[in-house]
């Protein structure tokens, strides 16, 4: 009988080792799988090379492991905004290395790994730093450049259900760099809010099917999401979410 399911987060991680590519899903904290990241820290792997949109929101998740100088390199297109003091500091300090990839090209790249894509030519970042020492090609008139695929060790991704077979259903636009990274990793790890029954999920409604992934851990309701806010973070004022959307001031450093 197949079950992909785990009793909890901690067996979900364990074994991801020292020295690991991970990539984790999300845009900013929609589809973060922050309960798993949380296991990760107190499963201790370190020296990691950590593949997202971003570089961490607040204290929490992706940066509290930043926090924990877990991360050796990130690759993100997306490492500044008004909550990421977390990355700017270890950055600015030289304790961490930045690789800048474009986000389409970052999304793609991922997809182009999942698909035995050995390489393929994008004109974005052309004429630019980011694509300083790449070969270039000229395709109708228009500059490209070659881009190579990118891979992980590990994938940690959340969506929203699952079945014991680990076909994934997700929530609207959390499911962002889910399905290209569960393609690309090696291992795939999954938080879900529920694992429903065999059969339940209509079959036209599953994005990422069973064969990409490993384990499956139910975490039930994630007591950092609120009705209409991420609590423990910060809103666009810089305001500390503390529940159901509600903000305090003091929130942003």
């Amino acid at each position: 009988m197949i079950d992909k399911t785990v009793p909890d987060a901690a067996a979900a991680v364990a074994g991801i080792a020292d020295g690991s590519t991970v990539m984790i899903g999300g845009f900013g904290r929609a589809g973060q799988p922050v309960e798993l990241v949380e296991a990760l820290i107190a499963q201790g792997a370190g020296d990691l090379t950590i593949v997202s949109n971003n570089a961490g929101n607040g204290e929490t998740g992706l940066a509290a492991l930043l926090a924990e100088r877990r991360v050796r390199k990130i690759m993100c297109s997306f490492p500044r905004q008004h909550d990421s003091w977390v990355f700017d500091g270890l950055y600015r300090a030289g304790e961490i290395e930045l690789e800048i990839v474009p986000q389409g090209n970052l999304a793609e790249r991922i997809r182009a790994a999942g698909a035995g894509i050995g390489a393929f030519f994008s004109p974005t970042g052309v004429g630019t730093p980011l694509a300083e020492g790449k070969e270039e090609r000229v395709i109708d008139g228009r500059r490209y450049v070659l881009e190579y695929p990118i891979s992980a060790d590990v994938a940690l991704i959340s969506a929203l259900a699952a079945d014991r077979w680990g076909n994934l259903v997700y929530r609207e636009t959390a499911r962002n760099f889910g399905p290209v990274m569960a393609s690309a990793a090696a291992t795939t790890i999954v938080q879900v809010d529920e694992v429903v029954p065999l059969g339940s999920i209509d079959p036209e409604r599953v994005v990422t099917p069973g064969l990409f992934v490993d384990r499956v851990v139910a975490i039930g309701r994630r007591a950092w999401l609120g009705a209409d806010g991420f609590i423990g973070g910060v809103d666009v004022e810089g305001r500390a979410v503390i529940a159901d959307g509600a903000a305090r001031e003091g929130g942003a450093r």
